[in-house]
């Protein structure tokens, strides 16, 4: 069976984005474009320059033909004499990782963490069954480490490399985050047999039986962990003095993803079942002890947010089917919290109600909204696209319809929308450099998606399972 990338003008809306037109159109703006700094910030790194792209007379349209500006160049027509990597993200861009897809490895449990290194040369996949599997990409997707968790309560919940990634942080349902050292000799890692596994304890001066990690991430100097807990809390963890530096009581609810909004590490974004991302500056918390603002829209839980990188903005993805796009200079100090329907509904269950699709929070502060994946069953995970290859221009999901979705960030298009799986897609990944993602899903295959591709897929008939019940 062949893949399939439909494609779709349905997708985003919000303050100045509604149904947006495919992200191939040409240079007229549709009604509904974003109007804002973000869409000229993405045009200008995904737009050709301009003397390049005129390799023969007539007026710049967009997009610009591959060979047209290949003429420019070697024409020197820029004056360069090579591409600037605004020129090399508007044809890259244009070549979407939708075909496949061919299966990287398969597991008898469901995959709930993939992820590429920030250089891409290894990938990290995590599965229920306690395994931890890192491949080296560069190395025909070999197994590098196979690792065996300890201590593992119901499933990984979350990994974490280590800027230098020498070091392996895995987070499950309790309070124990355990270190694994990547660089050794051995490629099988058994947590305390082989290999010693350190524990970071994460319950300090707190009793919870429950309490669980749901996020993990690494500071960009490798000196500093933030997690985000079941005690409605934010943790940083000193990994030189080896203890808990910092607990910020978040939210009002399980705060399910947390993560550092640029490489400075001085400010953190999280978001929690309360329905709000939070915008924290660890420098004023010990004077102010509150958070620097709040961003409110989602009408349900968060289940994760993703930075663009630039201390600025951030997307969400929101247990009320939305993805969403903010400005952290549009938040607000205090927290409004509208009930709006009175049914009870639970994710991990139950299909969300038709009458809530077309609610919107009165005090809606994203920019743009998205629409089209669903968020069920599992804490879905989005991203924005790579800054080598696409200028991130788009953004990414996994989907419990057992997809991935792309969107145009600024026009809203669904660019595209993979099918290749049997359950749900919690987590997928886009190589930061070419043209591959890889999807994880909890059919147990990992599974990738190029340009070109090989134009056929791989997979056997899966059985069917009722997806209920599960974190």
């Amino acid at each position: 069976m062949m893949s399939r990338s439909g494609k779709d003008t349905s997708g985003c809306d919000g303050e100045s984005a509604t149904h947006g037109s495919s992200a191939t159109g040409g240079p007229s703006k549709p009604s509904n474009y974003l109007d804002h700094e973000i869409a000229q910030l993405t045009e200008l790194s995904s737009r050709p320059q301009g003397l390049l792209s005129q390799g023969g007379p007539g007026r710049l349209r967009l997009p610009v033909s591959t060979v047209k500006m290949l003429v420019g160049r070697e024409g020197n027509h820029s004056g360069r004499g090579r591409f600037s990597s605004a020129d090399g993200c508007h044809i890259l861009s244009r070549y979407l990782p939708v075909n496949g897809a061919v299966r990287v490895d398969r597991r008898k449990s469901r995959a709930y963490v993939s992820q590429f290194s920030a250089d891409g040369s290894l990938f990290v996949a995590a599965f229920q069954e306690s395994h931890i599997r890192i491949y080296n990409v560069d190395r025909g997707w070999k197994v590098q480490k196979d690792i065996l968790a300890k201590s593992l309560r119901w499933t990984i919940t979350d990994t974490s490399l280590s800027p230098d990634q020498r070091y392996l942080v895995y987070a499950s349902m309790s309070p124990i985050v355990h270190v694994v050292n990547v660089g050794s000799a051995a490629t099988e890692s058994i947590a305390n047999i082989t290999e010693i596994h350190d524990g970071l304890d994460f319950s300090v001066d707190v009793y919870d039986p429950e309490f669980t990690i749901f996020s993990v991430k690494f500071s960009n100097d490798g000196r500093e962990l933030v997690a985000a807990s079941s005690n409605n809390s934010i943790y940083v963890y000193d990994l030189e003095a080896r203890k808990l530096s910092l607990r910020i009581p978040a939210h009002m609810s399980d705060v399910n993803t947390v993560c550092f909004a640029d490489e400075t590490g001085h400010l953190l974004y999280s978001g929690s079942d309360d329905n709000l991302c939070k915008v924290w500056d660890k420098r004023c918390f010990i004077t102010k002890g509150q958070a620097a603002g709040v961003l409110m829209g989602h009408l349900e839980g968060i289940t994760f947010i993703d930075s663009r990188g630039d201390g600025r903005y951030l997307i969400s993805n929101g247990k009320d089917q939305t993805i969403k796009l903010w400005d952290i200079r549009k938040m607000s100090s205090n927290a409004m919290y509208p009930r709006l329907r009175d049914d009870e509904w639970d994710y991990r269950w139950m299909e969300y109600p038709p009458s809530a699709r077309t609610l919107k929070h009165p005090h809606d502060q994203s920019l743009a909204t998205y629409r089209g994946h669903s968020v069920l069953r599992t804490l879905i995970r989005c991203y924005f696209s790579p800054v080598y290859s696409t200028g991130q221009k788009y953004i990414y999901t996994g989907s419990s319809d057992s997809s991935v979705y792309i969107y145009d960030l600024v026009s809203g298009a669904q660019v595209a929308r993979l099918d290749y799986h049997e359950a749900p897609v919690r987590d997928c990944s886009w190589h930061p450099l070419y043209p591959t993602i890889i999807s994880s899903s909890w059919d147990g295959d990992i599974a990738k998606w190029e340009f070109p591709g090989s134009g056929r897929q791989t997979r056997s008939k899966h059985r069917r399972c009722p997806w209920r019940n599960f974190y």
